[in-house]
């Protein structure tokens, strides 16, 4: 079974850490759309929690830079965490597009896919709080595959999203507006899987 040396132990908190920021995030954004109120200040402060990803982003793939030795690829790493980013990103560009494209009203879809990348999220986060301990590596495997069964459910509240939209909306420019909304939440959830078949990937290379 894949061996974490100690300094790789230490190293996996920086995942986890910036998996708590990508799940504050998350967070803010289900209270977008779910509360869509003071919606100026809620997406400013989503632009906020954005940067904060970024620089811990940033911070990862710099301490790469003194991770020698390791179990782990440091391609494998950064890819990670490059796709952990764009999570995020999605959704602060899900939340400006709202300003810009002067949405009035939250769809209800939009909502559900919050949720479901809530939960994606928090599983990603579960995953990494297990990987120091692989002797609970079925478990972590149970991550993998339920922000696999996550991302799945997204999909069809996607495909029935645009179903709705391309059915009732009568407005050409709502319809676009949404469709790009849409597009940019399933985004974020296909990241999350991403995310997890790319530790997937890792696991099965180092057993």
């Amino acid at each position: 079974m894949l061996g974490f040396k100690k300094k790789e132990t230490h190293f996996n908190h920086y995942l986890v850490e910036l998996c708590e920021k990508i799940e504050t995030a998350a967070d803010a954004f289900a209270d977008i759309v779910n509360d869509y109120e003071d919606v100026e200040d809620k997406i400013a402060n989503m632009k906020v929690l954005e940067t904060e990803c970024d620089l811990k982003t940033h911070e990862i793939i710099q301490a790469l830079r003194n991770l020698h030795g390791s179990t782990w690829e440091r391609e494998d790493i950064h890819n990670l965490v490059r796709e952990m980013d764009n999570i995020v990103d999605s959704l602060e560009e899900a939340a400006n597009r709202f300003l810009v494209f002067d949405i009035k009203e939250i769809k209800p879809q939009a909502c559900d896919m919050a949720a479901l990348t809530q939960q994606a999220v928090e599983e990603l986060k579960n995953m990494f709080e297990l990987v120091p301990e692989m002797k609970v590596s079925s478990q972590v495997q149970e991550k993998i595959i339920e922000v696999n069964r996550i991302e799945n459910d997204g999909d069809l509240v996607y495909r029935k999203a645009l179903s709705v939209l391309f059915r009732e909306e009568k407005d050409p420019i709502e319809l676009i507006k949404w469709k790009h909304l849409f597009e940019q939440m399933e985004n974020s959830l296909d990241s999350c899987e991403t995310v997890a078949n790319i530790f997937e990937g890792v696991l099965t290379r180092y057993e």
